[in-house]
């Protein structure tokens, strides 16, 4: 189950009705309110940003249109960028206001086929909840991942099965030298690969884009150093390459399963949560998602992109430090 939905409530009634429809969200265990704007225009900067999943906007004049026996309209707004927990967000709104409705008809002894109120569930950004549309921009990031972290975790382990990594230094070739004619095919490879991947999901599947192609090259650069240092690394530490193999796969499934690829982190056991922090993927499905389906510029994405930035800095100086020592010894 989808829980702890980050949730911001748009209260314009501000009755007790308002109040106890609510705290029905907030008691389920399906919603978590985060916020509470005064205003509908302060939601959108909210879903944009990540910082709400769902929006509760109740009118004015709710309770007072169910006391003269009218039926109340409420709005529940919902980010579409992760189609399932959108699905799932939108079943779990209309099962509590139907709750709602009839408790009150049993506490208030209302006619049973009295007008109640009646949820208004509009998704935005992925009004069509097609799944694809939240797949492939994430599937770019996992591409990028797994084949730059698979070659590279090969690079330097082969060359010292040959032995032919400390032939190597023996020619005036310098470390830096060798680090970039190392790295530059691998990245060209991959980056053919991530092109291709975008260009299938655009033209054949009809993925929208609708945000800025410098987040996009700026979240994939910065995810891309990430996973070149993670190949580096597993090179260094692993003695053969099947070894080198094993380990990419040891890093890979977290990767994958943790990071709100596969299963939504808000369906995830709690314990579980904290650990997706640390998973750079996350960050990365985060910023492509966000970047195609909502058009988040470089301010929404602006701590998503902060994580990353950190991540790609730390991960690739030890790597770079490593393989220096390495070779120093």
């Amino acid at each position: 189950d989808v829980k702890n939905l980050k949730t911001a409530v748009v209260d314009l009634d501000r009755t007790e009705t308002s109040r106890r429809l609510t705290e029905s969200f907030a008691g389920s265990g399906y919603f978590r309110i985060v916020a509470r704007p005064s205003d509908e225009r302060q939601l959108r900067p909210l879903l944009d940003r990540g910082d709400a999943a769902v929006a509760l906007v109740i009118p004015e004049g709710t309770q007072d249109r169910l006391a003269k026996g009218e039926s109340a309209e409420v709005g529940i707004v919902v980010d579409g960028a992760d189609s399932r927990t959108a699905s799932t967000a939108s079943g779990y709104s209309a099962q509590i206001i139907s709750a709602f409705n009839q408790k009150r008809i049993e506490d208030q002894g209302v006619r049973l086929k009295a007008p109640g109120i009646d949820a208004r569930v509009r998704v935005v950004y992925n009004p069509s909840l097609r799944q694809v549309n939240t797949m492939i921009p994430s599937l770019i990031a996992m591409v990028l991942l797994i084949s730059t972290m698979s070659i590279m975790s090969q690079a330097v382990v082969r060359e010292r099965e040959r032995g032919t990594l400390e032939q190597m230094f023996v020619t005036p070739i310098s470390m830096g030298d060798y680090l970039v004619g190392k790295v530059t095919p691998y990245l060209v490879t991959s980056t053919i690969q991530m092109i291709t991947v975008a260009a299938v999901g655009r033209l054949w599947f009809r993925v929208p884009f609708n945000g800025q192609i410098w987040v996009v090259l700026l979240g994939l650069l910065l995810f891309m150093f990430t996973a070149v240092g993670l190949g580096l690394l597993i090179s260094l530490v692993s003695r053969t390459r099947t070894q080198a193999q094993q380990t990419v796969m040891f890093i890979m499934i977290p990767s994958m399963v943790l990071s709100g690829f596969i299963f939504p982190i808000e369906s995830m056991p709690a314990a579980i949560v904290p650990l997706t922090y640390i998973i750079p993927m996350r960050y990365a499905v985060i910023v492509m998602r966000s970047a195609f389906i909502k058009g988040s510029g470089f301010a929404d994405l602006f701590w998503p992109l902060a994580a990353m930035a950190v991540f790609s800095a730390v991960i690739f100086s030890i790597a770079v430090a490593n393989f220096s020592k390495r070779l120093s010894d």
